[in-house]
């Protein structure tokens, strides 16, 4: 995390010089960016589809559904719609980020102590919200969202999908803004912040996980902010 500190004059030129952002690029930075979110999503949605399959199948031997081919594949699909939207918001902010050069051109981390200090500190903030924590709810009870949200057919399942998809968005979009602060390409940034949100969302107490990461993510910022001052 020492890094995130370092002025861009320390690096190459090629953190201060942006990427040519031609349409082939940017086509490029968010299918990155939609592996990525689905990489790391995936083991914390896994539970809640293969419920939706369970309880899908469950219903079509009890003759409550008619026989068929299970939607489970239009279920994963909207909720992968939601993280694709996502991810067009976030390469947007890095082309705003790199443009502004904030953020370095290649690995992605940042180069300034006040944008990683701000990052932190809206995340941190963001965790202990009761909004953060009413997606986390959604997000931890999948039994409850499919019996309050439940759609029958195809595109019901995409319906369901993409509504669990924006909760689950809801939850995990502030921790994953701070790919920004350790770097997009720092594969134990990415690992860690992937754990962290595997535990919020299926361990016990995994609100209280929440809380204590959004505290961490205050105090860091406060002492990137404290060691930016005194440097100053």
């Amino acid at each position: 995390m020492t890094r995130i500190a370092i002025s861009p004059g320390a690096f190459s030129a090629d953190a201060s010089m942006p990427q040519q952002w031609t349409g082939f690029y940017w086509a490029i930075m968010v299918a990155m960016w939609w592996v990525m979110m689905i990489a790391m999503m995936a083991p914390s949605a896994a539970p809640m589809i293969l419920l939706y399959a369970r309880v899908t199948r469950y219903e079509q031997k009890s003759g409550r559904l008619a026989e068929g081919v299970v939607p489970t594949a239009a279920f994963a699909a909207g909720y992968l719609i939601a993280w694709l939207a996502f991810s067009v918001l976030a390469t947007v902010l890095q082309f705003s980020l790199e443009r502004a050069g904030l953020v370095h051109s290649m690995l992605m981390w940042s180069l300034n102590s006040w944008l990683s200090a701000g990052m932190l500190f809206a995340a941190g903030l963001y965790q202990i919200t009761p909004y953060k924590q009413t997606c986390l709810r959604h997000c931890r009870s999948p039994a409850h969202f499919l019996s309050s949200h439940w759609r029958p057919g195809h595109l019901g399942a995409i319906r369901m999908g993409s509504e669990h998809g924006a909760y689950c968005v809801g939850c995990c979009w502030a921790l994953m803004s701070l790919l920004f602060v350790g770097g997009i390409m720092n594969l134990l940034w990415i690992a860690g912040l992937a754990v962290l949100v595997l535990v919020e969302k299926v361990a016990p107490r995994g609100e209280l996980v929440a809380r204590a990461a959004g505290l961490t993510c205050i105090a860091a910022a406060l002492s990137i902010a404290g060691r930016a001052v005194g440097i100053a």
